[in-house]
């Protein structure tokens, strides 16, 4: 970790419900959370270097396995062990990118200080 500010981060797992808690820096550029892929998006894992991970285009997770994790009011529960992905909003020549397919509903997150 480096010396940047974090601010913990919980995201809803899309396909049980869980929360899985991440250290992101405070100005997000967060989109959505979703069961699969953006094709042609390179993700990193939230084992990766602090650097590495806010470099790539979002994060996969293994729900229950990349740390602990907790049910809405942050009791200690088990994942179901299936990826979900947390996509970064991307811009291609200044030009902010959609999501393929589109996203609906907005992301999901859930803020806690």
């Amino acid at each position: 970790m480096t010396d940047t500010e974090t601010v913990t981060v919980r995201y809803t797992c899309p396909h049980c419900g869980v929360v899985t808690s991440v250290e992101r820096p405070p100005d997000l550029a967060d989109r959505s959370v979703t069961k699969r892929t953006q094709p042609g998006w390179e993700y990193a894992t939230p084992d990766d270097a602090f650097e590495r991970r806010e470099a790539a285009d979002g994060l996969e997770f293994i729900c229950g396995e990349d740390g602990p994790v907790t049910d809405l009011e942050g009791e200690s529960v088990e994942g179901c062990g299936r990826p979900f992905y947390l996509n970064f909003v991307r811009y291609e020549k200044g030009v902010e990118l959609e999501p393929e397919p589109p996203t609906y509903g907005g992301p999901r997150f859930d803020f806690r200080t």
